[in-house]
């Protein structure tokens, strides 16, 4: 069997974070251009699509409430069960990071980048994706209050938080729309080329994303027989998410391009909220790190698994993910 060169890549920059992790001012430059990365990513996808296919997108409710009944009611319930483990069997402070991780909100880059990979229904991943982190600044620490006992009373900046995703996602995006009429065209002549354009961007979010794991002491906090029990949990958790969006879009009968949108967008966590949420509603908890080790865990988990999964999607075509006909 030929070996995926897009696999390889992403197992390279696995070993080279592990090996060799940016920091410092390497790990700085790696950074800007991650979020240059993406922000030209946003651009390009919304040059490339009409005006009109966003509006669509927009009227899709049924697709967003599923994705986002999945994310904030789903998997809250996945992880509940965690609370009966023993802690001679699983230290609490890593049950709760497994809490947290059930109530955060949708990744936003990865999402649009795998459904785009994968040849779904982009304009519903930018439009859900995006919603999911601004209801998730209110819902997830709400959800915290209710579910989980942070011990936290700490505001946060909602302003502040905001921003970052309306500078370097929604603006690009907002500005490629207002250049489609002059790329539109030659973009959907070049699929080809934006494809591996989302792909070398997937990496460089791989490499980043993995580097920022390092540095935060993801081998240290636990030994390797508790990590790989983490690590089987986070896989455990994105499988049935993965299977409850694939079987519950074709039952609800969806189109193949708005199954991709739901598998990839129903099934993420954001690390880039999850991390800095944590550090306010986990405040001086002394296994601070060990609560966002599941964070750090699921986003290399879904990545990886999700551009695997991405790739078969694109290479299979719709005669293999078809879904039933609409009623």
């Amino acid at each position: 069997m030929r070996l995926d060169p897009f696999l390889i890549l992403m197992i390279a920059a696995v070993v080279l974070a592990t090996l060799l992790p940016a920091t410092g001012g390497f790990g700085d430059l790696v950074d800007t251009l991650g979020t240059l990365g993406v922000a030209m990513l946003f651009f390009l996808h919304g040059a490339a699509l009409s005006p009109r296919t966003i509006m669509a997108g927009l009227k899709q409710w049924q697709l967003h409430a599923f994705i986002l009944g999945t994310t904030f009611i789903l998997f809250p319930i996945i992880v509940q069960p965690l609370r009966l483990v023993p802690a001679s069997i699983m230290p609490p402070d890593l049950v709760l990071g497994f809490l947290y991780l059930g109530v955060l909100p949708s990744a936003v880059s990865s999402s649009i980048a795998f459904t785009a990979m994968a040849r779904g229904n982009v304009p519903a991943a930018v439009c859900n994706s995006a919603g999911s982190n601004v209801f998730g600044l209110l819902l997830t620490p709400l959800l915290v209050s209710l579910l989980i006992d942070s011990g936290a009373g700490a505001a946060m900046d909602l302003g502040h938080t905001l921003r970052d995703p309306c500078l370097q996602l929604l603006l690009p995006f907002g500005l490629g729309q207002l250049a489609h009429r002059w790329l539109g065209g030659f973009l959907t002549r070049r699929k080809d080329w934006l494809s591996n354009y989302d792909q070398s961007v997937i990496v460089l979010i791989i490499y980043s994303a993995f580097s920022q794991s390092v540095e935060a002491g993801l081998w240290d906090v636990l030994p390797v027989s508790g990590l790989a029990i983490a690590a089987g949990l986070c896989t455990l958790i994105l499988l049935i998410v993965i299977l409850f969006t694939t079987r519950g879009a074709r039952m609800l009968g969806l189109s193949r391009e708005d199954e991709i949108a739901a598998v990839f967008c129903g099934s993420k966590k954001s690390l880039a909220t999850g991390l800095p949420l944590a550090q306010v509603l986990f405040a001086g908890a002394t296994g601070f790190g060990m609560i966002v080790l599941p964070i750090m865990l699921y986003n290399q988990i879904q990545i990886m698994l999700g551009a695997v999964l991405a790739r078969r999607y694109a290479q299979t075509g719709p005669q293999v993910a078809q879904s039933p006909a609409r009623a």
